[in-house]
């Protein structure tokens, strides 16, 4: 059984008709369902109010604090579906690896993996390391109701981009070097990663997330075959893992175009695309029995009320037809965003798509 009484493989029946798990089912749908990645953020003076002081990490472990970070989004915007906040280092920070997120930076990783000595850092994740999430997921699903509540992770290939760089990189040197020159210890980092994250995701859903998304932010760095034969392995040992619970499993990542196949091909039942490919081109590109995220470019969030329409306008047009179609940014909500930009989008979005 999960946490919100259903049994495993089954929705809560309180979000299972929602629109935003219907359009992932690819099913009829009210209205195109709306929500934003990183709706919950630093685009919302609320947002800023809360972590005032707070460290990004310490902030991610504060339940009380990660539930009202969640609920804000969903109050002010009326987006169809709320998004665990939390960070995709905090399996990892859980775990033991030395860690920071650093204001203005991103994560920093004190001892990077470099070694198969190194792979010792990365032990099994349990339940009671991240007792927190479960703690919050409780009090978000109560409050949510009928909202469903999407879980997220990182995927193997981002998070070991992190580990081995040691942070952000632009050009992935060091992990790109382990992938070619050592693939054996490149492969076995990757699976150990990918067990940490279905340990995770498997948490999040048994405590009552109603879907997951695996965010493979970096992926696009990546010619095709080689994330066929590097990566695209471990990402499907994850989808595989929470398969069984039946809840919709999303793939995202930046700069995917030429992967959008293969990363429905992972697992997943969604595939996030980002705003360079067209929905109707990415469907193809994707094949049937699947559906879409997607794919506003955030930046046009900044320009005049009527473009911002406009340009939806192509996004709906675009999804027109698509089996299933979740609206989204093609990225996430630029820090600078107006937030209510963000709330009238969402209602231009139900009130074009209701039917």
């Amino acid at each position: 059984m999960s946490a919100n009484g259903s049994p495993a493989g089954q929705q809560p029946t309180a979000t299972y008709d929602s629109a935003f798990l219907k359009a992932c089912r690819r099913e009829p749908v009210p209205h195109t369902p709306v929500w934003f990645m990183r709706q919950a953020g630093r685009s919302l003076p609320e947002y800023r109010k809360v972590r005032e002081g707070i460290p990004m990490l310490e902030s991610c472990m504060r339940p009380e604090l990660v539930t009202e970070i969640t609920l804000q989004p969903v109050r002010r915007h009326g987006v169809d579906a709320a998004i665990f906040f939390s960070d995709i280092v905090v399996p990892l920070k859980a775990i033991g690896i030395d860690l920071d997120i650093k204001p203005g930076v991103g994560p920093v990783v004190e001892r990077p993996i470099r070694t198969r000595a190194d792979l010792a850092q990365l032990r099994d994740l349990t339940p009671e390391d991240v007792s927190y999430v479960t703690e919050a997921i409780g009090m978000l699903t109560r409050e949510l109701g009928s909202t469903p509540l999407i879980g997220f992770a990182g995927a193997p290939f981002t998070l070991a981009s992190y580990l081995v760089e040691g942070g952000p990189s632009r050009t992935y040197e060091n992990a790109k070097a382990m992938m070619y020159g050592d693939p054996e210890l490149w492969a076995d980092l990757l699976d150990r990663l990918a067990e940490i994250t279905a340990a995770f995701l498997k948490v999040q859903i048994e405590a009552g997330a109603s879907a997951i998304q695996l965010f493979d932010s970096w992926a696009g760095a990546l010619a095709p075959v080689d994330y066929r034969r590097s990566v695209m392995p471990a990402s499907a040992k994850v989808f595989r893992a929470v398969e069984s619970y039946g809840v919709p499993r999303i793939h995202f990542g930046v700069g995917t175009g030429e992967l959008l196949g293969l990363m429905g091909e992972a697992g997943a039942d969604v595939v996030g695309v980002d705003w360079r490919v067209p929905l109707d081109e990415a469907a193809r590109r994707v094949g049937p029995g699947k559906a879409l995220q997607g794919n506003l470019d955030p930046t046009v969030l900044f320009a005049t009320p009527e473009a911002v329409e406009a340009k939806t306008r192509e996004v709906l047009d675009s999804a027109a037809g698509l089996e299933g179609h979740v609206f989204n940014l093609g990225h996430g909500v630029m820090p600078s965003t107006d937030p209510d930009a963000l709330t009238r989008l969402v209602d231009y979005v139900h009130t074009q798509t209701a039917g």
